[in-house]
């Protein structure tokens, strides 16, 4: 039987039939009889065809009407080796042993090089060339065999270079030398910044001397090196009458008019001036019009044109060459834009008549129906004009082949958007041709690899309402390099085609197409354009469908795999917005069933029994699936077997059947995803990376796919295991598992907006379209309970301080009751008796520390409950949210703070306000944050619904015709002088955020996704620094990796990093650190602009320098003169995710400390050069080895896992977790290397045994250190002390610049903040257990995560446990409601208190760890349904 893969041949250079490699890769026993033997014939036969292949795939499709042809497989699960792309030549850091290229590419230079055979006495003219991609390689190299096989007085030797390949310095050393010989310099997309400035720094000293230099688009340093006589790019700006000077006055104008239509504008007139040029007669205007045909023939691109470009160039300013006479033809023009077909008879460029052809003649002849569905297709056009285009060939035959349309578009400019405006619509109509859209340039829709305009690609893609598809070839790897590594895609090309793009809204980054080394031609990856078919047609089959036929699945997550766990999710009440989503369906026409009336009748028919472990048969069978079936149908189980044996295994199975479990609902099936499989193992959390998904992982989404027949799944929040299954980082190959599990399936995936670092995880791993959901908006924390007391006693004082003898018994009362609190570990010398003694002045300073924690407590923002999907926020919500928008300055936009104006009004700066501790001046701070709160309160409740609910603003705060209702209430608050000027337009921006805030886009947004439509994108992150996140419903995405740390970021940077150094004196007698220790996340990465990677730059004295392009790929050293201090040394430890989505920035801080290592001062003054001395004379190595400070995990791994083993209590002591961190944590990052994760951990160990101080930093204003497992699997304190030679814990500090008020914190003083105000705080326990079930889990993780400080760092105060065992355990009506709520949980709780009270973290009375174990004894009997 044939396989449904499409194929085609590698495009092929005239001295070869087919690569050796590419030949092995055909596997002819998987074809039909004719077909093989078709091939067979190809393959030893020299014959050509237009696309340059080695058999014409075209010619098949008319002559024997199988539209099927042959291509390279991307797949290597049928040999056993899914998963583990491993072997012998690769060295497991994702780098080809010895490879002599660049990153990843082994491709040799050598193999571009062209001499002529014969000179015969002509002259040799020498030409070098560099670009980006390799497509021109074959044209150029066909034409100048064509000149040196006809040319009677010229011969061409040519040498030729990928940009990547210049990393290699063997290679760039022969670029050099080349460069110094030749004749002809041409260079082409030169846009990575540090590759750029290695041409410039080898082109630019012989620019003179070379007879010519072309440079078509790339950065502006290349661009200068134009030369063609009179003519160079740096006369395009020189002011005078000259001709060059108006066409560069010309083309600034055209710029800032035109925008991104620029290159289109551009193209036109490349059309047309060499016409006008050329009855100039000043050297300059004809040197101008050479350049201007010299880009026409490159953008021509077929050989011709570049034989006669070259002939051009040459004849004119080659000396010896200029006597001859050669017959240059004028360039070959293509359409600008057009659509392209490969059967049809040329470019079109009128939509009407392409559909007229293809209506009329090509879908009849392809048997294609009217109402078949139509794709879509975005090309290059240099790879159309280069005959390089075997790869899109293949795609579209794959299509058509499968019962679709096509209408594929291509531009020559940067900008697609105008083609896809022109093409894609019926003519003169807003009525889309298309159903989806696949883009296979693997760039930006609007500014390619250049300058991008992502709000015109959103407006052009908006209002197409199609979605929107990805795909890319591979750029700077071999089809076989790709394959081997573990990374997947090269940085370069992931920060290019795959982040750029999904700002636009782009989605499933999928790999279509490899590169031979040899030949440089594209060669089709036959199971990747198979599965990007597949994908696209089931998107389309969502706009064609009617939705009463739609089948969808939705997928809820067990972590860790307890039944108290089903439903997890980050701040999401996850079953009651299912029954949201599911009503929404009903009203939408979908059919399912009938819904239960309450979120606890939904969860029941999910659960059936809510006691039950996950793993237990009887937990809601939905299918029971057969060993022999699902040997049948999934095809990749047998790999599975090497982890976890023969199916069904013990996961997930009845020992007989493996099991989906979940309920279903007329055509939507909630199903419960299976846990990852080595949860509690300590033995495959050390060792995950080399892990599988298990049979019954495996069975869940094969029953998905091929048995419930999905049209479509729905992740329900975030996260699940899918993403994190093993496989390539980006750019996946068939091998990997998140690919495999979710094969054409269309992913739509809710996922937290505050977290875009994982999310784009998930839409890069598994395809997803994420639509993001609001985390509950946060409130003020408050204070309850002593606190409460304690500010009421300080109220009290104020009014009487004046009073000696009430204010010195007042004064004990406050201490005391600070005391009670155990606010003494966080104010130093908190007096213990004397208090008579004291001054009226050293009394108000004591109070104003106190006064001071409290307000900081009061203030703290924490979420309360959990948030639905489609349920508006309530008024309290709104104003906490606002406020904390309005308390931070917005230079970007203008705007100042609402408490620095407030602050201004009585002459003081908000800055020493937050700093200070004296009495009156908390006060006064106080009065402003009350102040602030009453006006933004005020303006709100007019738009408070009956419920308490805002869900919609209704009335305009500016529409208000008398004095704005903030400026009274900052009257009567006591702040009468505050600028009207200033407010107005604070108060205008904080309208248009409180809309965006409430509108219910979160739903919506799923409708049009399951409907087959656009899902909108937008930044994810933090609603409080950057408000563009709201509204929700987005596709959300990261950032241009290029573009960070920004000059904000990296000026809150400083700040924290001078505070921390400015505490640690305090502490350490004045002595600065010589290395700190830093963690950095993805997450906070994304959401503070880079700030942590500023920190890291700062502290050694370095910063970053944006590019010509504005692009953040280069740094310099600070001189120390202007630093003022010693360079601290550094150990950088950054997440798995960090790893993946921001490459670039782990090499611009690595390139910083090797600068600083390397460079010539003092020791006593440079603490990196210090300790890189000391290790390089250690180990026998040079100092830029031993300044190796950037560490992560292997490349496809993530984490320590510690967080993992203590949430499972799946560990048996910390040598074992101190093992896992420093195993999993200690593979270095090397920028002479990029790309390239080397284990290192002898170096790693070496690096940490000189740490002093640790750092970590909050990353938003609602996620504080126990919200989550990865602050403390991050923390490094006891494994560092256990390295140091005086075995001293280094101090351990947290970053909080989530508020105007930066504060930089000890990790236990930032526990007992968090304990204050989450854990032990009865409005947020209150929110939590009034969320039900799932406020229950999350109460047990809180806990959880907290005991993993203890563990990891011993940060957690006795009182923490002890308040906590009050709280939830003491208390006998707590007791009751968090049991009869979820018992699972609680019972977590339990042993939590009892491993922490175990391990010696936590000491109790007896008294207090016999009633935990007489209530884990009774909740056991509870849940094993025993009943006395």
């Amino acid at each position: 039987m044939e396989l449904g893969f499409v194929s085609t041949l590698v495009g092929l250079p005239s001295r070869v039939a087919v690569s050796e490699a590419a030949a092995e890769r055909v596997d002819l026993g998987q074809c039909g009889f004719r077909r093989r033997a078709r091939l067979q014939k190809a393959l030893s036969g020299p014959k050509t065809c237009r696309n340059g292949l080695g058999v014409n795939a075209l010619q098949m499709v008319s002559s024997t009407g199988d539209r099927r042809a042959i291509a390279v497989s991307g797949t290597n699960w049928g040999s056993n080796n899914a998963g583990n792309n491993s072997n012998e030549d690769d060295d497991g850091t994702g780098v080809l042993a010895g490879a002599p290229g660049g990153l990843f590419t082994a491709s040799r230079p050598e193999d571009r090089h062209v001499t002529p055979s014969v000179l015969d006495g002509r002259k040799l003219v020498k030409i070098v060339y560099v670009v980006l991609e390799s497509q021109y390689q074959s044209t150029l190299t066909a034409a100048v065999r064509k000149i040196n096989d006809k040319q009677e007085n010229i011969a061409i030797e040519l040498s030729g270079y990928l940009l990547e390949e210049l990393r290699n310095e063997t290679n760039y050393d022969a670029f050099k030398r080349e460069v110094a010989e030749a004749n002809i310099f041409l260079g082409s997309l030169i846009f990575v910044q540090e590759l750029a400035d290695k041409v410039v720094a080898a082109v630019a000293p012989v620019r003179d001397r070379l007879d010519a230099c072309v440079v078509f688009p790339s950065l502006p340093p290349v661009m200068k090196l134009n030369k063609l006589g009179a003519f160079s790019m740096g006369q395009l700006n020189q002011t005078g009458q000259s001709t060059t000077s108006l066409i560069g006055q010309f083309m600034k104008k055209r710029r800032e008019q035109q925008g991104a239509d620029f290159e289109s504008q551009m193209l036109r007139l490349l059309r047309t001036l060499p016409k006008v040029l050329k009855y100039l007669p000043s050297d300059k205007a004809q040197d101008a019009r050479s350049f201007m045909l010299s880009f026409q023939y490159w953008l021509g691109g077929t050989v011709d044109n570049l034989e006669n470009m070259i002939l051009m160039v040459a004849s004119k300013y080659v000396k010896d060459v200029q006597r001859f006479r050669f017959d240059v033809k004028d360039p070959v023009l293509f359409p600008d834009s057009g659509i392209w077909h490969p059967v049809a008879p040329k470019m079109f460029e009128d939509i009407t008549e392409y559909v007229r052809w293809y209506d009329a003649e090509h879908a009849p002849r392809a048997r294609l129906s009217n109402d078949a569905p139509t794709i879509g297709i975005v090309l290059q056009r240099s790879h159309l004009v280069t005959k390089d285009d075997c790869h899109y060939v293949s795609f579209i035959q794959e299509l058509e082949a499968r019962g679709a349309k096509v209408i594929p578009i291509f531009s020559g400019a940067l900008d697609f958007s105008e083609p896809v405006n022109r093409f894609f619509y019926a003519l003169n109509t807003a009525v889309p041709l298309v159903d989806v859209v696949v883009s296979l340039t693997g760039f930006a829709l609007v500014g390619g690899p250049a300058k991008q305009d992502h709000p015109r690609a959103v407006a052009a893609l908006k209002a197409l309402n199609r979605p929107y598809i990805c795909s890319l070839p591979l750029v700077f790897q071999t089809f076989e390099e790709w394959k081997r590594s573990e990374l997947g895609l090269h940085p370069i090309q992931t920060a290019l085609q795959v982040s750029l793009p999904e700002l636009d809204g782009a989605i499933e980054p999928l790999v279509f197409a490899g590169r031979d080394g040899l030949t440089g031609r594209s060669i089709p990856l036959h199971d990747r354009i198979h599965l990007l078919a597949s994908r696209a047609l089931k998107w389309a089959q969502l706009g064609q469908m009617k939705n009463r036929d739609k089948k969808v699945a939705v997928v809820v997550f067990s972590f860790p795999p307890d039944k108290g766990n089903v439903g997890t999710a980050a701040y999401l009440d996850v079953f009651g917005s299912i029954q949201k989503v599911l009503q929404a369906m009903k009203a939408d026409g979908y059919t399912v069933g009938d819904i239960p009336e309450t979120v606890d009748a939904l969860m029941e028919r999910v659960l059936h029994d809510r006691e039950a472990k996950i793993s237990s048969p009887e937990l809601n069978v939905l299918y029971r699936m057969p060993v022999s079936e699902y040997e049948r149908l999934c095809v990749y189980q047998r790999v599975l077997q090497e982890h976890w044996g023969p199916p069904p295994g013990t996961l997930n199975t009845d020992g007989t059947n493996l099991l989906v479990y979940g309920a279903q609902f007329g055509n939507v099936a909630v199903v419960v995803q299976p846990s990852f499989g080595y949860e509690g193992d300590p033995m495959r959390l050390l060792f995950s990376k080399s892990a599988s998904p298990h049979h019954g992982f495996a069975a869940c989404y094969t029953w998905l796919q091929k048995i419930f027949d999905a049209n479509a799944v729905i992740h329900f929040g975030t996260h699940g295991s899918l993403e994190f299954m093993p496989g390539k980082q980006v750019g996946m190959s068939g091998d990997c598992y998140p690919d495999l599990l979710i094969g054409g399936l269309p992913n739509l995936y809710y996922y937290a907006a505050n977290n875009p670092s994982e999310a784009t995880i998930a839409k890069r791993r598994s395809y997803a379209g994420i639509i993001s959901y609001l985390t509950p908006p946060a409130e003020n924390a408050g204070l309850y309970k002593e606190l409460k007391e304690c500010q009421s006693l300080i109220r009290e004082y104020q009014e009487l301080r004046s009073n000696e003898s009430r204010a010195v018994g007042l004064c004990a009362a406050i201490i005391e009751t600070a005391r009670q609190c155990n606010l003494d570990r966080d104010i130093p010398d908190l007096p213990v008796d004397g208090y008579e003694q004291l001054s009226r002045e050293e009394r108000d300073g004591v109070i104003g520390s106190i006064y001071a924690r409290l307000m900081e407590i009061e203030a703290r923002l924490l979420p309360i409950g959990l948030h639905t999907i489609g349920k508006p926020p309530t008024a309290a919500e709104a104003v906490a949210t606002l406020v904390n928008i309005a308390g931070v300055d917005r230079p970007e936009k203008e705007l100042k703070a609402l408490p620095r104006i407030v602050a201004e009004s009585v002459d003081r700066d908000i800055e020493d306000l937050y700093r200070s501790t004296r009495l009156d001046d908390v006060e006064l701070l106080d009065r402003i944050q009350r102040a602030c709160r009453n006006a933004v309160d005020c303006v709100v409740s007019r738009s408070v619904n009956k419920d308490g609910r805002i869900d919609r603003v209704m009335v305009s705060f500016l529409a208000e015709t008398i004095k704005p209702s903030y400026l009274f209430a900052l009257e009567e608050s006591g702040f009468p002088q505050c600028s009207a000027r200033d407010l107005r337009p604070l108060f205008e921006y904080l309208e248009v955020c409180l809309e965006q805030i409430i509108k219910d886009n979160e739903l919506i947004s799923l409708m049009h996704a399951l409907r087959g439509r656009y899902i909108e994108p937008g930044p994810g992150g933090d609603p409080i620094r950057n408000p563009a996140v709201v509204p929700t419903g987005k596709n959300i995405h990261a950032l241009d990796p290029q573009s960070i740390p920004t000059s904000s970021a990296c000026a809150e940077a400083k700040v924290v990093v001078e505070r921390l150094l400015e505490r640690e004196a305090t502490a350490n007698g004045g002595q600065m650190p010589e290395t700190v220790s830093l963690v950095l996340y993805g997450t906070e990465a994304i959401k503070s602009f880079g700030q942590s990677i500023a920190q890291v730059l700062w502290l050694i004295g370095a910063r970053p320098v944006a590019d010509s392009s504005g692009r953040v790929n280069q740094v310099e050293l600070v001189p120390l003169s202007e630093l003022g201090r010693p360079r601290i040394d550094v150990v950088v430890t950054v997440s798995g995710i960090f790893r993946d989505l921001l490459i670039n920035q782990m090499a611009l801080m690595d390139r910083a400390i090797k600068m600083a290592a390397e460079i010539d001062e003092p020791i006593e003054m440079n603490y990196v050069r210090k300790h890189a001395l000391e290790q390089a004379a250690e180990e026998n190595i040079t100092v830029r080895e031993a300044a190796t400070r950037v560490f992560s995990n292997a490349s496809g791994s993530y984490s320590a896992n510690v967080g993992i083993a203590i949430e499972n209590g799946g560990w048996t002591d910390e040598q074992q977790l101190q093992e896992q961190y420093l195993s999993r944590k200690s593979f270095a990052y090397d920028s002479d290397r990029p790309g390239a994760m080397i284990p290192a951990r002898q170096r790693f160990e070496r690096a940490l045994q000189t740490v002093e101080v640790s750092m970590q930093n909050l990353d938003s204003s609602e996620i504080s250190l126990t919200d989550v497992s990865n602050y403390a699997d991050g923390a490094n304190e006891k494994w560092v002390a256990s390295l140091r030679g005086d075995k001293r814990k280094p101090r351990s500090y947290i970053a909080d610049s989530t508020t105007a008020n930066v504060a930089v914190r000890t990790l236990d003083e930032t526990i007992r903040l968090d304990s204050r105000t989450k854990l032990l705080n009865p409005k947020w326990i209150d929110g939590l257990v009034n969320s039900g079930y799932e406020g229950v889990r999350e109460l047990s993780k809180r806990l959880r995560n907290t005991m993993a400080f203890s563990v990891t760092s011993d940060a957690v105060d006795n009182w923490v446990y002890e308040n906590a065992n009050e709280t939830f355990f003491a208390d006998e009506n707590m007791r009751k409601k968090l049991m009869d709520t979820n018992p699972n949980s609680f019972r977590s709780m339990v042993t939590t208190m009892l491993e922490a009270h175990g391990r010696g973290y936590w000491e109790t009375s007896e008294e207090n760890i016999e009633r935990l174990r007489d209530l884990y004894r009774e909740i056991e009997d509870r849940i094993e349904g025993v009943d006395f």
